[in-house]
């Protein structure tokens, strides 16, 4: 079996594997084992102020797939899925899609408030963050959604992945960040926005652009998850708040954002909440938000806010690493049974055959 397919029977197989192999690099690159630091030296490389050699910073091409680069690559895929986004939708569909994604996004938010309540805003129980919790929470799975609708929805449903697609990338968590009171300027807003902007308008602009530009919305998830995963120790992941957070984390936003959205679909009229819970999700490229937001915010300058956010960036990686997974695994499971709840309602009670 080819390596692409192996990789696609494996739930956010895209995001994951890279991530966890950069995180394997990495790992084995800061051990500094005595033989890989003496064969570094011969090739020239140079030691750093520990007198330590890395071979993922070499310089180069190479430091450029690794963390120095994600910034990079994370504003190369916003530019790319900004493209895809387009308004010309149904009706339905239109409302559909703003249900959902404006639901979502309401809930992470009270999730997120309630972990600031219970904490400090950056390590509550668990060890979530507010910014673990909107990046999880309000970012769904797109691929997962579209497989999901295609198979149990209808075209309204698929159809609303137009709205949809505007919870990609980091800027609703970022938004939901200063209503929760972590003052950043306006500028870091900016940041983060502008490269959805240009991205828009480059696909609105002109049709042959946004088809150009579409295989960079998949393409560059590997290569981003990389360059993250480079920033990372296993010593994240045996963290038992990164798994155990995690875990909780993919289940409230299955049960949560699922349960919640298809509760707003029934008050806008909609008796079929088969899009709700297949958006009920937590998307691979959300693993990036926590990284966008914190360079974002530290761009402009060191403040209490940026410099404590930063610090929450390695744990809230590895929580929304492994909600990307549960919620992966549980999605699919919510929408099976809804739609085989709604198929059964649908069923007209036969009347039992006379007997002889």
């Amino acid at each position: 079996m080819k390596l692409l397919d192996r990789l696609g029977k494996i739930p956010g197989a895209l995001m994951l594997v890279p991530l966890l192999l950069g995180t394997l690099l990495n790992t084995l690159d800061q051990m500094h084992f005595g033989f890989v630091g003496a064969a570094l030296e011969a090739l020239g490389v140079p030691a750093d102020a520990n007198g330590h050699r890395s071979f993922l910073r070499l310089g180069g091409f190479t430091t450029a797939l690794t963390g120095p680069g994600a910034t990079t690559l994370i504003a190369f895929f916003l530019v790319c899925v900004a493209a895809q986004m387009d308004f010309a939708v149904g009706r339905r569909a239109l409302k559909k899609g703003l249900a959902i994604t404006s639901t979502k996004w309401v809930v992470g938010l009270g999730v997120a408030y309630a972990v600031a309540a219970l904490g400090d805003g950056f390590s509550g129980p668990l060890g979530l963050s507010m910014v673990a919790v909107l990046a999880a929470m309000t970012n769904g799975n797109g691929g997962l959604y579209l497989a999901l609708t295609s198979r149990f929805g209808d075209r309204s449903d698929v159809g609303a992945i137009s709205v949809i697609s505007l919870n990609d990338g980091p800027f609703l968590t970022l938004l939901g960040l200063g209503i929760l009171g972590e003052r950043f300027p306006f500028a870091a807003f900016l940041a983060v926005l502008l490269p959805l902007l240009v991205g828009f308008a480059l696909g609105r602009w002109d049709e042959r652009i946004r088809k150009f530009l579409a295989p960079g919305e998949r393409l560059a998830i590997p290569f981003f998850a990389f360059a993250l995963g480079t920033t990372l120790t296993f010593t994240v992941f045996t963290n038992l708040q990164a798994l155990v957070g995690g875990v909780a984390l993919g289940v409230l936003t299955v049960l949560c954002t699922g349960s919640m959205a298809a509760l707003t679909l029934r008050l806008v009229g909609e008796r079929v909440p088969v899009a709700a819970w297949a958006e009920a999700s937590t998307a691979g490229n959300a693993v990036q938000t926590p990284t966008a937001v914190a360079l974002a915010a530290a761009a402009l300058g060191t403040n209490a806010a940026s410099e404590r956010l930063a610090a929450a960036v390695p744990l809230a990686t590895a929580q929304i690493s492994v909600a990307v997974l549960v919620s992966a695994l549980l999605c699919p499971l919510a929408v099976a049974i809804v739609a085989r709840r709604q198929a059964t309602r649908a069923t007209p009670n036969l009347p039992t055959p006379a007997g002889p």
